[in-house]
């Protein structure tokens, strides 16, 4: 249709005409009221945004010559983490002459993967970085999402008996 005769049928309707794919040959207009598109618009935006998960990075540092009950107080917090549904970033350090075995970091890495299989999953493989090597694990997606409904059930359950919620 012409711009002349969609413009004056437009006014005639008192909406506004709002070009909705202008890469479209011929471009695609609609008529609507430009005000609610607008409104509509940003309600969606919001939305998505409300929607959109925080992902937070924990970092846990060890040593290549870690003792035992080291290891499992470290990896007791990486769980914690994983649990919380934060990714955890682990870091063995290397010094001196350390630095000339990387294989044993990777066994060290691959050995701490190994205890937290059930919680999280390898994000990216351990690397070499200078005098670090590095490793991500990321908590299980369905995890985190059953951890959250477990505890605003709770919540709810906590608020519909009158009992106050325990501090987080």
């Amino acid at each position: 249709m012409p711009i002349g005769e969609a413009l004056r049928l437009a006014q005639d309707s008192e909406l506004d005409l709002v070009e909705v794919a202008p890469m479209a040959r011929p471009p695609v207009v609609k008529l609507m009221d430009y005000g609610k598109f607008k409104y509509e618009a940003a309600q969606k935006a919001r939305e998505a945004r409300r929607n959109q998960a925080l992902t937070v990075i924990k970092e846990m540092r060890l040593r290549l010559k870690i003792d035992p009950h080291d290891y499992e107080t470290k990896k007791g917090h990486v769980e914690r983490f994983l649990k919380g549904g934060d990714k955890v970033k682990i870091t063995v350090m290397f010094r001196g002459r350390e630095q000339s075995r990387p294989e044993m970091g990777y066994k060290l890495l691959q050995r701490l993967a190994g205890d937290v299989a059930d919680l999280g999953v390898v994000e990216s493989n351990p690397k070499q970085d200078g005098r670090n090597m590095v490793m991500v694990i990321a908590p299980h997606r369905n995890q985190a999402a059953t951890d959250d409904a477990r505890r605003s059930a709770k919540a709810e359950k906590q608020a519909a008996s009158g009992e106050q919620a325990p501090p987080a």
